[in-house]
């Protein structure tokens, strides 16, 4: 039978080992919130993009795709269930973004989104198509009501060709006024700054 006082010293943690490898436990510690926390995910991401790590660029969007194409046109809806077709579209700079409320990069980048789209939301030369990819759409409303997100709301309608859309989230594809796609790019991006913002207004002058 083990003395009482050395149970007792075994029990006590060891604060020196702690204190020696004090970051190295917390870096762990971050790293499980991380992975199990959606929104540590979104606060890290943007804590990064404003670091300018992710700035939108329409010249490197566009090598994801190494020729400049005209993919097919596809039919969306909006709010109120209007179908409409992208061909219809023609004449205008349009910016597609697929998007879901429970994915974390979507939400990072989503105020970078709302600050781009406020700057040119009454300019006719350029469409916004706000792809949403929710199951539950009801969800996706709401998470945009609560976070004070005024975008126009889309869904897709039938099948969307895998030169723009494979299924990942978030993926924004940008189509000059011709209907070529000019900057695809997948995963989380910034688009207020001031470099894509001056891309923007060069293309809508084309």
């Amino acid at each position: 039978m083990l003395p009482l006082n050395k149970y007792r010293r075994d029990k006590v943690p060891n604060w020196k080992y702690i204190k020696k490898n004090i970051w190295n436990i917390l870096a762990v510690l971050l790293l499980i919130v991380f992975i199990f926390s959606s929104k540590a995910k979104t606060w890290t991401l943007r804590q990064l993009m404003n670091t300018g790590l992710f700035n939108a660029d329409i010249a490197n969007g566009h090598s994801e795709k190494k020729e400049k194409n005209k993919p097919e046109d596809f039919y969306f809806k909006d709010a109120n269930s209007q179908l409409m077709n992208t061909s219809s579209l023609r004449g205008k700079v349009v910016f597609i973004n697929f998007w879901a409320s429970w994915c974390p990069p979507c939400r990072a980048e989503l105020p970078s989104i709302m600050a781009f789209y406020k700057q040119f939301k009454n300019d006719k030369n350029i469409y916004f198509l706000f792809l949403n990819e929710d199951t539950d759409i009801k969800s996706a409303i709401h998470f945009l009501n609560s976070n004070g997100y005024q975008v126009p709301f889309y869904t897709q309608e039938g099948q969307i060709s895998e030169q723009i859309f494979t299924g990942s989230l978030p993926t924004t594809v940008l189509l000059d006024k011709k209907g070529n796609m000019i900057y695809y790019h997948t995963g989380v991006a910034k688009y207020d700054s001031k470099s894509f913002i001056k891309q923007i207004e060069q293309l809508i002058e084309e």
